[in-house]
């Protein structure tokens, strides 16, 4: 028998306001499953950081659980919640973000309630196609290879040699972009994601020799002009990517500072003596050195007001959405100073100020909770909290392919351990940042997704557990179609165009699960309870007042599992989306292979 816990998230079945204001009332709602029944509870929270008690009352009962109902006032402009089950079967328990305990805990899993601006309000319906520029299309323009560049035609290979593949250029450029937006829009995708597109002595750019224009190689100004209009006529986002942490060495501002320490752009950078090179490079490394944000005139060019690098881009004629932040997590960061937070919040401040709706996402390969109070970064790369997880499930154990710089094998987890670790995550964070996260199977950092995983199945079991999961899904140019790449260089791999070798099969099974998520607001938005885990299976729902969506994730054959429905909370039968079978009072999830299939009910 399946024995749920009690449950709360952040989503609006269970929380009203996504931003409530000092002073405002705040009705939180938390369901409990008759085996936990209850005869008190209480909502802990702690205004002016002593301890205070709020009483629910029952909203609704049913046979099979109990909607509990309390009110809440926004004292503080962040504050913590949990609650308390009292009597009854539930005897003396806490639920947190990390669930149901029968003892007392600590503040760390409260749930949370912030009074920041939310997220916009189009991350709902976001789905990102990521594109690396110099890899994607090439327009066919005549162009002049700079000396540093190693020329390459479209169907070479990478080169195994990092050095030599990282200023390999294959001639992928914005106008190619362009040209293929109808392939981006048949996929379901309507944000696009693009690499740096500053000029730059790299194919990846992110040793920027400036921010305030578009490399030639790519096309100028202009192109990126025209890619934006053709964009949002189409009806597509798009998101650019910008390097708080670092600028490459051959940048206007680093060279200034070199020549002249006595320059206001000197003070742009940590220098460590009197030397043109007694400088700190980013991880050591001197062709990256690191920017020091705590010179008010840095702060003016790149963070504050509509005419900062972090406004000018956001504006017309450029018109983009989104930023995302390369190396957020170090951003700021050095020996004994900290302005990561202040970086976040003037760049979030400048980006109100000029585009209310649009998006600060950063990049963070580890922990992000930390930096993502609600008033800075809107969300982070969720590596940690999905890709790895989802890569040490259900990528190929035989082939253990590894994601990011950990010292030690990727480990082999069961579905089980897979959803306690994104569980755990989401716990650490406010749920409305888990929802403006982007959730991703692999980026231009890691090796591709298909080589992860080992086979088609999987990687197509994977893309449905993308698809169906909280936060905005990603998908990396060309795992669509299957591409494969055993490393993040390797991965990088020119868009083939001939569509004779694309896997048509991979296709058209992103195009369905993209679309079965368009077309469910509970996939969209809804919150995350998981109903069956074990080494082979995942089962979760996502729920609106009006929407279910019920997902079945294998990672290969399995008993078959029986789900009782009611007894699940789940009280209108399940048509099949992805899959074949209906299901009335009792959902039966059985796999013969890697799978995914999503049910769905509409109950408005």
């Amino acid at each position: 028998m399946i024995r749920l816990d009690a449950h709360h998230d952040g989503s609006e079945l269970y929380v009203d306001r996504v931003a409530p204001q000092l002073g405002e009332t705040v009705t939180l709602r938390l369901r409990v499953p008759a085996h936990l029944s209850a005869e008190r509870v209480w909502v802990r929270t702690a205004p002016d950081g002593e301890p205070h008690w709020d009483p629910a009352t029952v909203e609704r009962r049913g046979d099979h659980e109990t909607w509990w109902r309390a009110e809440v006032r926004m004292v503080n402009p962040s504050m913590r919640y949990r609650f308390l089950l009292d009597g009854g079967a539930a005897g003396y328990a806490w639920v947190n973000a990390g669930g149901t305990v029968h003892r007392d805990v600590t503040d760390g899993a409260d749930f949370w309630l912030t009074s920041a601006a939310p997220p916009p309000a189009w991350l709902d319906d976001a789905v990102v196609y990521q594109i690396f520029p110099d890899r994607f299309a090439n327009s066919g323009a005549p162009r002049h290879w700079p000396d540093w560049a190693v020329p390459s035609q479209w169907d070479d290979p990478i080169h195994d040699e990092w050095r030599v593949s990282t200023r390999q250029l294959f001639g992928g450029d914005l106008a190619g972009v362009e040209a293929h937006l109808d392939h981006i829009r048949s996929l379901g995708a309507n944000t696009i994601y693009l690499t740096p597109f500053f000029p730059a002595e790299s194919a990846h750019r992110y040793n920027a020799q400036a921010f305030d224009r578009v490399d030639p190689l790519l096309g100028g100004d202009a192109a990126l002009v025209s890619l934006s209009a053709a964009a949002h006529r189409a009806g597509l986002r798009l998101v650019g990517d910008l390097t708080t942490n670092h600028t490459g060495d051959t940048h206007d501002w680093f060279r200034t500072a070199q020549h002249d320490r006595t320059s206001p752009e000197a003070g742009f950078y940590f220098f460590e003596g009197d030397g043109p090179d007694d400088y700190v490079g980013w991880f050591g490394v001197k062709t990256l050195p690191k920017l020091d944000h705590r010179a008010s005139a840095l702060a003016e060019r790149m963070l504050v007001g509509p005419d900062s690098i972090t406004g000018r881009w956001l504006r017309p004629p450029y018109d983009l959405d989104a930023w995302r932040i390369d190396v957020a997590n170090m951003t700021g960061r050095h020996a004994d100073v900290d302005t990561n937070h202040a970086v976040a919040t003037a760049m979030r401040a400048t980006m109100a100020e000029v585009r209310p709706d649009a998006w600060l996402v950063a990049e963070h390969c580890y922990d992000a909770s930390a930096d993502l109070r609600g008033d800075g970064w809107h969300g982070t790369m969720n590596y940690a909290g999905f890709t790895r997880p989802v890569w040490s499930w259900l990528g190929d154990h035989a082939h253990r392919l590894q994601v990011m710089g950990y010292p030690a094998s990727r480990p082999v987890i069961g579905g089980a351990a897979a959803a306690a670790t994104m569980s755990e995550f989401v716990a650490a964070m406010p749920w409305r940042s888990t929802r403006a996260s982007l959730t991703l199977l692999g980026s231009h950092d890691t090796a591709r997704w298909r080589s992860a995983a080992g086979d088609r199945a999987r990687q197509i079991a994977g893309a449905g557990l993308l698809l169906a999961y909280p936060g905005v899904p990603m998908i990396y140019y060309g795992d669509e179609v299957g591409l494969q790449g055993e490393s993040s260089d390797a991965g990088r791999v020119p868009m083939p165009w001939d569509e004779g070798r694309w896997d048509h099969e991979v296709l058209g099974a992103y195009r369905r699960l993209v679309a079965a998520r368009h077309e469910s607001p509970a996939l969209q938005r809804g919150g995350l309870r998981w109903l069956y885990t074990d080494d082979n299976v995942v089962v979760f729902a996502r729920e609106t007042a009006d929407d279910t969506a019920v997902v079945q994730v294998s990672r290969g054959a399995h008993p078959t599992v029986e789900i009782d429905l009611p007894a699940a909370g789940i009280e209108h039968g399940l048509d099949a989306v992805i899959g074949d079978e209906t299901a009335g009072r009792r959902l039966t999830v059985r796999a013969e292979d890697a799978c995914v299939n999503i049910w769905r009910s509409s109950h408005g």
